[in-house]
């Protein structure tokens, strides 16, 4: 195994220790991790860009086929800009919407406990934007 693959099952390995304080994690078949917090379902990844930078990527579908609607894609927007952990980002599909959330950062030589609260830092807020979000969808 080469370094650069070496440096990103090493951190496949950490964030899946990490994780498992909170959560139940599976392990996918390409290393992948996935998991659920509060109904919102979690990829890990892991990427090296380069000899000694890898870096994990975090996406959570925070909510899939909302209606297309113009205000809503603006309260996205506006949640966007209130300094998430993550960016939020919207993919037009034929059935309406998908939310996600994402965050990409370099977490190598992160000890596991600070490495969990990160990720949970993300999947938390993911959470609460679902939550947000559906409460303000079935209260209109």
């Amino acid at each position: 195994m080469n370094s650069e693959a070496a440096d990103t099952a090493a951190l496949l390995t950490a964030a899946k220790e990490a994780l498992e304080r909170y959560l139940e994690v599976r392990v996918d078949d390409d290393g992948t991790l996935t998991f659920s917090h509060a109904d919102v379902p979690c990829v890990v990844q892991a990427t090296s860009l380069g000899e000694g930078l890898a870096v994990l990527s975090l996406t959570c579908v925070v909510a899939w086929d909302l209606p297309d609607d113009p205000a809503l894609a603006a309260a996205v927007a506006e949640r966007a800009g209130q300094g998430l952990f993550g960016t939020l980002g919207i993919v037009h599909t034929e059935a309406g919407m998908d939310l996600t959330l994402r965050y990409a950062f370099p977490a190598g030589g992160l000890d596991s406990g600070p490495l969990g609260t990160l990720l949970m830092l993300v999947v938390s807020t993911a959470s609460q934007v679902r939550a947000d979000l559906l409460g303000a969808e079935s209260s209109s």
